[in-house]
């Protein structure tokens, strides 16, 4: 019986410890390659103090480059940009600034749930063994908590009441070259990175005729197998003497699809919902496209594969209701 009694306490014991462990703002894979690109997924599990967290602050360390953050149904995005303390190589560019900061603002996670926020970047210019640490401040309405300790050299990260996310870095498959196109995030509205010509990025697509609108061009992203969330682009001309509005989209393919604004300002990009739409004007095109205004698809049932295509239905205040369909091309808009 005493056996039993002390087994019983031992397991007690470890499973608190475990929960105290897990407690903390965590990488979902603790570990990444050196020189490859990943998605570097922070695991929330808790508000602060029973509070909902309604926004997410992380900062970059200098050796994890060519950050791009994953879109959050119901959040803002802010991507704050900044210098490098060096230059990286990116296919050949020299690259000495970029996203050094990532918010996710203005949401509403409740204390009682998980949720993942997700980065794609690049670990390049650090040792293998060594380790970076993510800075993370959580918010919950005037409630902040900041998971920002770093042991020193030699020093214990479990013994910190409050520890940054660590990725622990380890030796890559030595291939000459990460694989960018197998971290496939779908940065749907994303701004390009430097050198990349986005050009390429808008197909010609057939011409759908509405009134006086004309739609063209029309194209989503390919997902990763999983993802929630993707993104659509196409131009409206307007060739007629009224102004007109595009009010909201429709997908059977989707649980909800949104209009979204990215900007950039004072080296800082937000990303936001247009609840009122896009105003088309009389004699004026409007284009949807990477790094500007796009289609955000939530919830979506199946991720979309390159070859596919994706129905919408658009709703404009003048000329109604219009069925469109967009092409899936590759993860890079190709």
């Amino acid at each position: 019986m005493k056996t039993i009694k002390t087994l019983a306490l031992a397991a007690l014991l470890s499973a608190t410890a475990f929960a105290g462990a897990e407690a903390h703002v965590t990488f979902l894979d603790k570990e990444a390659k050196l020189d490859s690109t990943i998605l570097a997924t922070l695991q929330v599990p808790h508000g602060c103090d029973g509070k909902a967290t309604t926004e997410v602050r992380v900062k970059l360390p200098e050796g994890f480059v060519f950050a791009k953050p994953q879109p959050k149904a119901g959040w803002e995005l802010e991507v704050i940009k900044g210098d490098y303390q060096k230059s990286y190589d990116n296919h050949g560019d020299k690259v000495k600034a970029g996203a050094i900061e990532i918010r996710w603002k203005n949401g509403n996670l409740s204390d009682d749930f998980y949720d993942t926020f997700v980065i794609q970047g690049k670990v390049s210019g650090v040792e293998a063994g060594s380790s970076l640490a993510f800075p993370v401040t959580q918010l919950c309405g005037d409630k902040v908590t900041a998971w920002d300790q770093v042991a020193g050299e030699g020093g214990d990260p479990h013994a910190l009441k409050s520890p940054a996310p660590l990725l622990k870095i380890v030796a890559g498959d030595d291939h000459g070259h990460d694989h960018d196109d197998m971290a496939g995030m779908n940065m749907s509205g994303m701004s390009p990175m430097p050198g990349m010509d986005m050009s390429a990025a808008m197909p010609a697509g057939d011409t759908v005729k509405a009134g006086d609108l004309e739609i063209s061009g029309a194209f989503a992203k390919a997902m990763l197998p999983g993802q929630p969330v993707g993104g659509g682009f196409f131009t409206v001309k307007n060739n007629g003497k009224t102004d007109d509005r595009l009010l909201s989209i429709s997908s059977p393919a989707a649980g909800e699809v949104q209009i979204h604004e990215m900007a950039t300002k004072d080296n800082v990009m937000r990303m936001r919902q247009l609840k009122d739409g896009i105003a088309i004007a009389a004699g004026e095109t409007v284009k949807l496209e990477p790094g500007g205004l796009h289609l955000m698809f939530q919830k979506v049932k199946t991720p979309f594969k390159q070859g596919d295509t994706v129905p919408v239905t658009l709703s404009f205040e003048k000329a109604g209701k219009v069925d469109l369909v967009l092409q899936v091309l590759s993860v890079q808009g190709k």
